[in-house]
């Protein structure tokens, strides 16, 4: 399989203290890889890294080979669109929110956007105001898509949901895959990331602890047990 990102000896000190240390791997296109681990472990600040939202103080992330500082940072967002834990809203209207990147984006791919996440495609005239945390966080999805990314990055989509709007978000994921869509997801809930990923990436005090295709990862045993850290 195709690499996506490269992850050579990551490190990064934030006011003294290490969040990443050493972390090396590769992340494949065209699949789903979820960061697993418990609070504070450094899942979210290795997604930023992707985007460089985050620096390393030391060593590389490459996207196809090439280092991140390479590229230019606005064109590397539109490919490496980031999706937050909270739902963001940028604007009043919904129609207004999926052109926040793409101001040319007419009525008909709008409302294409809309059904690609699973929202009824009337909502195009309505505000923002009102809408659920469910039909919030895909709104934000599709924002995201707006802009033709090549991967998403999603930091606990479904944390903050209902089970019922967590389930829809889930599917969503699943379809954009289908698609041909690349996803890195971070979440600490290791039964939903099951559910969505193909690849894990398990981190530990900042250290890559466990490493692999989804269904041959003890879960548990590595993110929160004595397993020894995969260099």
């Amino acid at each position: 399989m195709p690499d996506l990102f490269t992850l050579d000896a990551v490190t990064l000190d934030v006011a003294g203290r290490r969040v990443l240390d050493g972390v090396t791997d590769h992340l494949h296109e065209g699949r789903c890889t979820a960061i697993v681990g418990p609070s504070g472990s450094g899942k979210s600040t290795l997604l930023r890294l992707l985007n460089r939202l985050a620096e390393p103080t030391a060593g590389r992330v490459l996207l196809r080979g090439t280092p991140l500082p390479a590229l230019d940072v606005t064109e590397l967002r539109r490919r490496v669109g980031l999706v937050a834990q909270a739902p963001t809203l940028l604007t009043t209207r919904v129609a207004e929110e999926l052109r926040v990147g793409r101001p040319d984006l007419d009525d008909a791919a709008a409302r294409t956007l809309l059904a690609r996440v699973a929202l009824p495609v009337d909502l195009l005239d309505r505000g923002t105001e009102g809408l659920s945390g469910g039909e919030a966080q895909r709104l934000c999805l599709a924002r995201a898509l707006a802009v033709g990314p090549e991967v998403l990055l999603l930091d606990e989509p479904t944390s903050a949901l209902d089970a019922v709007s967590a389930d829809a978000v889930d599917a969503v994921i699943r379809d954009l895959l289908a698609e041909g869509l690349s996803v890195v997801l971070v979440s600490h809930d290791l039964d939903r990331a099951a559910g969505v990923a193909d690849d894990v990436l398990v981190l530990r005090s900042g250290r890559l602890v466990g490493r692999g295709e989804i269904d041959d990862v003890d879960l548990d045993r590595v993110a929160f047990g004595d397993a020894e850290p995969d260099r």
